[in-house]
Parts: C-alpha cells; sequence; structure tokens
C-alpha cells in the first residue's frame, strides 16, 4: 500500500503597509562591556588642569594675577615693589615689561605655558605661571640672581671645606715639625695667596722660616732680625687675635721675610698659629704687586686654616719634646755595656718584659775599684717588683742611691740597710731583690769574689770543669722590713771559671711544648755548665738565647743575666754585650 505524499503548507505575509520605527534600547538595559566600549570610543576632550585661586594679600614672595584679556585682577605687596605701575586692572602690556606681558599672552594662549625669566628692577627674575578656572593665570616671582648667588657661595664653602680637610689629613700624617710646617706653607701659597711664609715661635736673635711660593716647593731660612720689622709679627707669634690685613702697609714688609724674587706685595695678612697652650708660630700670606686684596671671607679661612696647622706643629713639635725626653731618660735608665774592668771579665745582657720597651724593672751595674772599695770591682744586679715604666723608675732610685753608697760599698750589709731605708720612707710600695758582688783580681790569674744576697735566686758559679755550684748566700728583701739581714759568701774563681748572676726572669720563664713550663734552675744550671771555659759574652750570650727560644713569642718577666769571669792567661776581653 502507498503512503500518500506529505505536503506542507508555507504561509507568506506580505510586509505591512504601515512604517516600522526603530524602538532605543533602553539605558537601564544596556551591559556594563557594551557602555565601556562605547565610552572607549567617543573622543575625550583635553583639559588643562588648573588650581584653585589663593588670595595674594598675605602671601611673602611676590605674585599678580592676571586675566585672559591682560588685565590684572590681583597683585601682592611685594609684587608691586618691584612692579610699581601695575595695579589691579591694569594692561600688562602697558605697566609690566615686554618679556613679563609676552610670556601672559603665550600662556594664554598655550596650554602648557612655561617660566618666563627677565630683568625686575636691576635684578633677573624668574616667573612662574599656575592656571586657574577662567583662563586666569596667578605669576609667581622669584629672585633668579639671589639662587645664583647661593650656588656661588655653596661652591666656595665647599672649596673651603676641600681645603681645610686637605689641609688636615695632610699636617695629620707626620709628627714630624719641620714637615708641618712645609706642608703648612706649600698648602697656603697654594690655596690662599701667591706666597706663604711659615715664621716659627722667635727664640733667641735668628728668625726662622719656611717660605713656600705657589708652584714651587717650600724653602727654609734662618736669618738674624727682628720680628717686629714685619707689621703684627711680633703680636701673632705671642697669640693674640690677627690684625685685618686692611690695616698693614705692604711697603713696611722687610725683604728678608719675602721669598726670592717676589717683589713688594700688594697685600700682606698675619695671622697667628695657636697650639697647645703656646702658639707654635704664625702665618703670613702675600699677595703679588697689582693683585687684589685679602677680604673678609679669605681672612677668616686663612684662621681657620692656621688654627689647624697650628694644632699639627704644636703636637709635632710635643712629640719631639717628648720623644727626646725619654730618649735621655731612657739611655740613664738602661743597663751598661760591660767589658773588662780591673782585670777582671764581665758581660751583662738585658731583655724588656715587652717588646715594644726598651726599660723595666732589672737592672745590673757595675763600678771600678775606687776608694771606700777596698779595691774591689763593685757589681749589682736587681730585680724590682712589676715591670714597665713604674718599675724602671724605682730602679732608677735604686740605681742612683747605690752610687752614692759607693764609698761604703766593701760593707755589704751597711748598703743594703741604708738602701732599704730610702725605700721605706720613699712614696714607692714596691720592693727589690739584689745580689752584690765585690770582686778583686789575684795575682795568679784568679778572681777573689764576695757575694751577698737579698732575696735574690743565688749566684751560680761555674768551674772549670763544668761542675755549677750555688754560691751560699740568702737574705730578705728590699724595702719590705725596717731590718734587712743577708749572709755574704766569699768565693775563688779560677782562671776561666765564671760566677753567674741572673735574674728570676730566666729560671721562671715558661715556654716549652706547651707553653706552660718554667725553663727553670736546673736547665739553667745545665746549660752553665756546657759554657764552661768560655769568655763572659759568649756565657751571656748562650744563656739569653736558650731562655728566649724557650719562651718563643709568649709573655715573660725582665731578663738580665750578669756574668764574672776570671780571665784564662792570654784571653782577649770579650766587647761590649
Amino acid at each position: 500500500m502507498t503512503r500518500p505524499a506529505e505536503r506542507t503548507d508555507v504561509t507568506a505575509h506580505a510586509p505591512s503597509a504601515q512604517p516600522t520605527t526603530a524602538r532605543k534600547p533602553s539605558p537601564t538595559h544596556t551591559s556594563p562591556t557594551a557602555r565601556a566600549s562605547a565610552e572607549a570610543r567617543a573622543p575625550v576632550p583635553r583639559r588643562v588642569p588648573t588650581t584653585p585661586r589663593t588670595p595674594l594679600d598675605h602671601v611673602p614672595p611676590p605674585a599678580l594675577r592676571a586675566g585672559p584679556d591682560g588685565l590684572v585682577r590681583e597683585i601682592n605687596d611685594a609684587a608691586a615693589l618691584l612692579l610699581p605701575r601695575t595695579i589691579p586692572g591694569s594692561p600688562l602690556t602697558d605697566t609690566a615689561p615686554d618679556w613679563f606681558a609676552g610670556a601672559h599672552a603665550r600662556a594664554v594662549r598655550e596650554d602648557l605655558p612655561g617660566i618666563a625669566r627677565g630683568a625686575l628692577d636691576g635684578r633677573t627674575f624668574e616667573a612662574s605661571p599656575v592656571r586657574h578656572e577662567g583662563g586666569e593665570f596667578t605669576w609667581w616671582l622669584r629672585d633668579a640672581g639671589e639662587e645664583e648667588r647661593l650656588r656661588a657661595a655653596l661652591r666656595t664653602e665647599r672649596a673651603r671645606n676641600a681645603l681645610l680637610d686637605e689641609a688636615s689629613t695632610q699636617l695629620l700624617s707626620s709628627l714630624n715639625a719641620d714637615r708641618a710646617l712645609a706642608i703648612t706653607a706649600r698648602l697656603a701659597a697654594r690655596h690662599l695667596a701667591d706666597a706663604a711664609v711659615v715664621v716659627s715661635p722667635w727664640r733667641g736673635r735668628r728668625v726662622e722660616l719656611v717660605l713656600g711660593v705657589a708652584g714651587g716647593a717650600p724653602l727654609t731660612r734662618s736669618v738674624r732680625a727682628d720680628p717686629a720689622e714685619v707689621p703684627g709679627l711680633v703680636e701673632a707669634l705671642q697669640g693674640f687675635p690677627p690684625v685685618p690685613s686692611r690695616w698693614l702697609d705692604p711697603a713696611q714688609y722687610p725683604d728678608w721675610a719675602l721669598p726670592e724674587g717676589f717683589g713688594t706685595p700688594a697685600s700682606v695678612l698675619v695671622t697667628p698659629m695657636p697650639g697647645h697652650g703656646v702658639p707654635a708660630g704664625a702665618l703670613v700670606l702675600l699677595r703679588k704687586e697689582g693683585g687684589r686684596t685679602f677680604g673678609d671671607d679669605e681672612e677668616s679661612l686663612a684662621r681657620l686654616f692656621a688654627l689647624r696647622a697650628g694644632t699639627a706643629v704644636s703636637a709635632a713639635l710635643l712629640y719631639a719634646e717628648q720623644a727626646a725626653l725619654t730618649k735621655t731618660l731612657t739611655r740613664e735608665l738602661l743597663p751598661p755595656p760591660l767589658h773588662r774592668v780591673d782585670g777582671i771579665d764581665l758581660a751583662g745582657g738585658y731583655r724588656a718584659s715587652a717588646d715594644r720597651e726598651r726599660v723595666g724593672g732589672d737592672f745590673y751595674d757595675v763600678h771600678p775599684a775606687a776608694g771606700g772599695t777596698d779595691g774591689e770591682c763593685f757589681v749589682v744586679l736587681g730585680d724590682v717588683c712589676g715591670k714597665g715604666l713604674e718599675a724602671a723608675i724605682l730602679t732608677g732610685k735604686i740605681r742612683n742611691t747605690l752610687h752614692a753608697l759607693l764609698p761604703l760599698a766593701a760593707d755589704h750589709q751597711r748598703v743594703l740597710s741604708l738602701l732599704n731605708a730610702a725605700l721605706l720612707t720613699s712614696h714607692h710600695t714596691r720592693f727589690a731583690t739584689l745580689v752584690l758582688a765585690s770582686a778583686r783580681a789575684e795575682a795568679d790569674g784568679g778572681v777573689r769574689l764576695r757575694v751577698t744576697s737579698a732575696g735574690h735566686p743565688q749566684p751560680l758559679l761555674v768551674r772549670a770543669d763544668g761542675t755549677v755550684e750555688q754560691a751560699g748566700t740568702n737574705g730578705t728583701l728590699v724595702g719590705v722590713l725596717p731590718e734587712v739581714r743577708a749572709t755574704t759568701d766569699t768565693v775563688r774563681l779560677a782562671p776561666g771559671e765564671t760566677c753567674l748572676l741572673y735574674t728570676d726572669g730566666i729560671t721562671e720563664a715558661k715556654g716549652g711544648p706547651l707553653g706552660e713550663t718554667m725553663f727553670g734552675e736546673d736547665r739553667l744550671s745545665r746549660a752553665a755548665s756546657e759554657c764552661a771555659g768560655m769568655p763572659a759574652g759568649a756565657i751571656v750570650e748562650r744563656v739569653r738565647m736558650l731562655a728566649e727560644q724557650w719562651v718563643g713569642a709568649g709573655r715573660h718577666d725582665d731578663m738580665a743575666v750578669v756574668a764574672i769571669t776570671a780571665p784564662k792567661r792570654g784571653q782577649k776581653t770579650a766587647g761590649p754585650a
């Protein structure tokens, strides 16, 4: 059976005869994305930033406000002083300078007006515009010349500080007074004047000068002259405030204080160089003929420079004085060099507790035979409690006291008693140990020796066969008890034999593998035994070398050792130790 074909009816509607009006979508139904896209496509009108108007009555800087028509709306008192013809309501073209009126006209035409510059009241000003609603502008006036003057003053001040920094750096780099004076003259001639003369403090009839010329090396000069010939120099050397340069007559400046070929100066400046309590000299600055005179700022800079120079020179002079004093005192406190005295071979060695020190609490002295010693050579070795400078001071006092007691040197007990009384009455609280030895050479080449120990290690007797003995002497400390008790031992040294005096800095020196083991008396005795028959100088050097090797770089006390040897026949004397 055949299915009948299906039919679809399509009805076509004719367009309506009435006109169709496009419906506008309501804004409330517009999506945010579509609205943002539409705003992005729409052109944005250019807006010029504006600033709210500010009343200018109480504004300190000069300012005025003008409209787009070129008429002045407002002007404050500071601007009125610069533009006396400009009043509210007046046109800028008639009452203001052309550069200012033109700048306002350009500002009205342009969206981004710039800063204008021109002359007002004989000075250079900058005018900065600020735009307001309605096309008005407020013009702020600023003295551009004042800014330039401030910049110039800043550059000058920086240059001054750079000079003073350079002066401080170079002057403080050395404690040599001559070098400090030369640096002062060189820097002053280079930065402050055409020439500089540094005058040292006047002593005697000669004047010491250091002359510096720009571009040249400083020269020293010593002249026999009167400083009063230089105007203002005497007052400067005495530390009085400087005389203003304008009060000094350059024509009176003497030739002996001028650099060679300098000629008559056009301007002179003399200023003191203050030191530590006393003036360190004076600085004289010179300008060549035809040059400008020194101004107030230059005089102020010269005084600051002279202050730094004076401080450095004074410190160098003080250091030199202290160094000379220290050298003199050290020379008096150092143990003397020993040699053969009265037919007896003597040698000594000393090492302070610190490598940077030269003196300490250990000492020794040798006094040749004289009246009161019964023809005996008097040897003293001692150890003061402590170390360093304080111990060295008491050491010097003991040595001087013993020197005064030389007429009594034959009586060891009396010498010790008098020394003990002197120490007890002093302000020192330190004590000392001593060993006294009186030696006399005998006809057979031997030496008769009397030794007395006062709280000191017993001397060692090194015999010719290498045997080492201790002298039979002992006693109490000096400077502690009201009375000193000591025993004296008399021994004889055959030719080639030695009596070794030493301080406890030798035996108590700590070292060894762990640095805590003492050198000790046994080790010292063995070292002395190995030196049997050797000259005194060789024995001392051997003992010192072993002790120093033992302590190495470790800490130690002062060390002192003295060898008294009966020389072998034909043996040459040992040199100073």
